[in-house]
């Protein structure tokens, strides 16, 4: 009984991760969907491209500005106050869109609201619990949860896509806010007080650092360090990449005249397969190293990126295929990489503060990606202008792996106990 008390239960810490995979796969997989609602929303608002893509880009904007607040919610009060908030928040979110008449009702209610529940419920909620009841493998971990991203494109972007086959998208947004806010009560009941307070091992380092003449990590103190601007670059610039893709794959193939069912079954294959590619590149991130494995994955990146590129000159599924493989591999495999070096880096803290903050930077290159997609696409009429953007951001997201020094050379400060200056 004593030793239970001290170690918890395997079935604990595999419940722990399966949870944490699920209130992820909600908040992205939702996200996501709004691939698949643009075509439709804009032409039922009479909106401009730009002007339906500012929603996406309110979206992440929010996310990215909630996230600080979000970290520090779970840090204070814990999971039972982060995940509450959450899921009514997109709940409501999604059920107001349903009867948005105007821009300004459908920016705040899946933007801003949408925006607000997803902070909650994603990585950086999962990012502080699971750093405190795992200290080994710390990559792999991080990267199940994450790789829920890939798993809510898989399933919630095409079913997403056959309920709009039967009812319109305000009855369709009716029903996605109505599931979500189901889930709470089921939530609530789990042990997420027990979740929140962490190992025994991660208590006593915890008070160890509270005890110490530097204190603990803070984001202060963080924020003082060159690793810290180090990975908030490489957020910047890989969600600048990803998000000038991504909104806007869809509707792209279906202006190239692909079926929509084809087009939304591709973006959910992206999001299969960044399933494999979130766990091998976790596994691979702990053996090799984060910079070997991070340029392996903008590499591919890229690659995808121009293949899908290629098919406004060559519609073909081959290319599509090549998109999808490529980029859907890679997709969001930095998310894990990024998770594990903040545990590693800055042990003993505000994990969840510190990602929160870092998350700030994904927030705000997903919505410059999302929406400056969307205006060169005004300006231009093709995705061309676009494409390259995003090839120019995963190059320089590539080049802080090689160019900060606190990147570079990670693998030996993760054995090292890292102080607050």
């Amino acid at each position: 009984m004593a030793k239970e008390a001290i170690e918890p239960r395997r079935s604990f810490l595999v419940g722990l991760v399966l949870f944490t995979f699920a209130m992820n796969l909600i908040a992205r997989g939702t996200q996501e969907s709004f691939a698949v609602f643009l075509l439709p929303v804009q032409k039922g608002l009479g909106l401009t491209r730009p002007e339906i893509t500012l929603t996406y880009a309110a979206n992440m904007l929010t996310y990215g500005l909630a996230a600080p607040f979000a970290g520090q919610l779970v840090d204070r009060l814990g999971a039972r106050a982060t995940y509450g908030f959450g899921l009514t928040s997109l709940g409501v979110g999604y059920l107001l869109a349903g009867f948005a008449t105007e821009l300004w009702h459908y920016v705040a209610a899946v933007g801003v609201l949408g925006g607000l529940g997803a902070a909650a419920l994603g990585m950086i909620a999962a990012s502080a619990l699971l750093s405190r009841w795992f200290t080994q493998r710390i990559g792999a971990v991080m990267s199940v949860p994450y790789a829920a991203v890939g798993v809510g494109m898989l399933l919630l972007p095409p079913l997403t896509q056959l309920m709009l086959s039967h009812y319109d998208w305000r009855t369709t947004y009716q029903i996605l806010g109505g599931l979500v806010l189901a889930l709470l009560p089921l939530a609530l009941l789990l042990p997420l007080g027990r979740i929140s307070a962490g190992s025994s091992h991660w208590r006593s380092l915890r008070a160890a650092a509270r005890a110490s003449a530097a204190g603990p990590w803070t984001v202060s103190s963080a924020a003082r360090t060159g690793a810290f601007w180090g990975l908030f670059a490489v957020y910047l610039f890989t969600s600048l990449a990803a998000y000038s893709v991504t909104p806007h794959s869809v509707a792209y193939l279906v202006e190239q005249g692909f079926d929509p069912l084809v087009a939304a079954g591709a973006f959910g294959l992206t999001g299969a397969l960044s399933v494999v590619g979130m766990l091998a590149i976790g596994w691979l991130s702990d053996r090799f190293g984060r910079r070997l494995t991070a340029t392996l994955s903008y590499l591919s990146t890229i690659l995808g990126i121009v293949c899908l590129s290629l098919v406004g000159l060559w519609p073909s599924l081959v290319l599509i295929y090549g998109f999808v493989v490529f980029f859907g591999l890679m997709q969001g495999v930095r998310g894990p990489i990024i998770v594990a070096l903040v545990a590693v880096l800055f042990p003993g803290g505000g994990v969840g503060a510190i990602y929160g903050t870092l998350s700030l930077a994904m927030g705000l290159g997903a919505a410059l990606g999302a929406w400056g997609s969307g205006l060169l696409f005004e300006w231009t009429g093709s995705y061309v202008a676009s494409f390259l953007l995003a090839v120019g951001a995963a190059l320089a997201g590539l080049s802080c792996f090689w160019v900060v020094p606190s990147l570079r050379y990670e693998r030996t400060r993760a054995h090292r106990q890292p102080r607050a200056p």
